[in-house]
């Protein structure tokens, strides 16, 4: 179960960023994690509570922005969101498109002090 060591690191950054803020304690941290990231969203949020244990971020929420398969589709020259992120073929033309720019994001976004 990697989203422990994720959950983990997630806590360093945070406590280092309320601690850089000068807050004493964090109520929420925000992320955006997309469905290429491979992470499981029930996974971190339990390993979360687990690696939070004893610091500033001991009592806070874990608020999960799950974000979907975005990619280019060079025939229609414009973006489209994949409904099927293991199908990469443009919903609109039916033809393959790679090029991902959503999806794979695993981003700390904001922390939120009470």
């Amino acid at each position: 179960m990697h989203e422990l060591s994720i959950a983990y690191n997630i806590v360093k950054i945070a406590s280092a960023a309320a601690a850089e803020a000068g807050a004493d304690e964090i109520s929420a941290v925000h992320l955006r994690i997309g469905a290429l990231a491979g992470v499981v969203a029930d996974a971190l949020r339990f390993s979360f509570a687990i690696a939070a244990e004893g610091t500033p971020l001991a009592n806070a929420e874990l608020m999960i922005e799950e974000v979907p398969v975005t990619v280019f589709c060079p025939t229609c020259n414009t973006e489209v969101t994949l409904p099927n992120p293991r199908l990469f073929r443009c919903p609109q033309c039916n033809q393959p498109s790679g090029q991902i720019v959503h999806g794979r994001e695993l981003e700390l976004v904001a922390l939120e002090t009470p």
